[in-house]
């Protein structure tokens, strides 16, 4: 579950949960006894869905990002390369804390005039120009190498 936190781009600094296969797994909070909720540390996705299965995501739950995916392919491991490894993707992530859904729609209409009031601070606040159609397959891969591991070669 690690994997789609980093492969999104968000920062894992906000409670989430999955749901999968009418079961919920998240980060269970200690002030709060949702006895529903299975701690995610406990589970991998390569262990709790197959090929077809689509399961949802809700991302910070003030902004309530909401996520349906769809495990399309399944795929056996190829030795001597890295994984978890990105194989496509499209468009940009929102940036964390922009707001949820109807923040970050606020936040490209700042973005997208020069002469709003707001441009230059939430500019300035992003890192520079943001393209919300632009995906970087390599940013991508980069922010999974923290979890990267290597199939063993076989040996002749």
């Amino acid at each position: 579950m690690r994997v789609v936190q980093s492969a999104v781009g968000w920062t894992n600094s906000h409670l989430h949960e999955f749901e999968i296969a009418g079961r919920r797994y998240g980060m269970p909070d200690p002030d709060w006894c949702d006895q529903d909720v299975i701690d995610e540390a406990k589970g991998t996705l390569f262990r709790l869905v197959v090929q077809g299965d689509r399961f949802s995501y809700v991302y910070d739950f003030g902004d309530n990002w909401n996520h349906q995916i769809t495990v399309e392919k399944i795929l056996s491991p190829e030795p001597g390369v890295r994984y978890p490894r990105c194989v496509a993707g499209q468009g940009a992530c929102p940036p964390e804390d922009v707001g949820g859904p109807w923040g970050y729609e606020e936040f490209q209409g700042v973005l997208a005039d020069p002469a709003h009031p707001e441009h230059a601070e939430r500019l300035d606040w992003v890192g520079g120009p943001f393209d919300p159609h632009h995906f970087d397959l390599e940013d991508t891969d980069r922010a999974l190498q923290w979890l990267a591991w290597r199939p063993l070669t076989p040996v002749a």
